[in-house]
């Protein structure tokens, strides 16, 4: 039986698809976008955090690897098909009421691809609705197998100029447009969703590439704009790990109502979330 090593379930989410879903999280990504809101998710293995100013030096982590005070954490477990199935399956009234379901995220689902296909597969079974919320670096065919099984993706476009997905992304983005121009040849559903990182890739010409790109794709019918925060900035103090971007300030950006029109003009756009 395969498992995965994942680092949260979040129920009742509204923002990760239609209707009410559960939203699993797996650890371990590809990219290393420099305003990652899931720091936690970026490797694969389990790790464990430690905050001094929670210690009282009572020692329980070292004798029953257990912590009162929460200065320990653990980030990540590993789990089954069957275990995860379970536990999705508990939501299963809120998913029939709402039109909801489940949604694969992370860090990067298809990092772990094998067991995610499994989830696909055993969602499918059971009437579950899936959506894969994917970063689309990944095997071509990997990703055109799982079009045949899940319902839609929600798939993140950071940049269309290659040199600035390689420096704030870590990766070039030539695999992630090949992969997407591949789905918009199947039936799957796609929402496209845009992270707006103030000085970053909210210039007009940024943007105007991204919907070139996309405009003529007739699977596609929402775009998703995702507004900045910084609040992950105290995920990576915890983990010891610089948050580079924490001179950004979230300010009102004046080119967005150019930016909105410009992909209103084509699709449904929706922000916040």
């Amino acid at each position: 039986m395969s498992s995965a090593v994942i680092f949260n379930i979040m129920r009742y989410s509204i923002h990760d698809g239609p209707g009410i879903r559960t939203t699993v999280f797996f650890k371990g990504c590809p990219l290393s976008c420099k305003w990652c809101h899931n720091p936690e998710g970026l490797t694969s293995d389990i790790l464990h955090v430690f905050n001094k100013k929670k210690c009282i030096n009572c020692i329980s982590c070292r004798k029953n690897n257990s912590c009162p005070t929460g200065a320990r954490e653990t980030i990540g477990y590993e789990i089954t098909v069957s275990d995860l199935m379970n536990e999705i399956i508990k939501d299963l009234p809120f998913y029939e009421q709402s039109g909801g379901g489940v949604t694969f995220s992370g860090g990067e689902p298809f990092y772990q691809a094998d067991f995610l296909l499994e989830m696909l597969e055993r969602c499918k079974n059971e009437y579950i609705h899936t959506a894969i919320d994917t970063s689309g670096y990944c095997e071509t065919k990997t990703i055109l197998k799982a079009a045949e099984i899940t319902d839609c993706f929600l798939y993140d476009l950071k940049f269309f100029d290659t040199k600035k997905h390689q420096k704030y992304c870590g990766v070039s983005n030539e695999l992630i447009l090949k992969n997407l121009k591949s789905l918009s040849q199947t039936k799957t559903k796609l929402l496209i969703r845009i992270p707006i990182i103030p000085s970053i890739n909210t210039d007009v010409e940024e943007m105007t590439g991204i919907f070139n790109f996309i405009k003529d794709f007739d699977n596609i019918k929402t775009v998703h704009f995702l507004p900045y925060h910084n609040i992950q900035s105290e995920k990576y103090l915890k983990m010891n790990r610089l948050y580079e971007l924490s001179d950004i300030i979230n300010n009102e950006i004046t080119v967005m109502p150019k930016i909105t029109n410009l992909f209103a003009s084509r699709f449904l756009v929706k922000k916040g979330g």
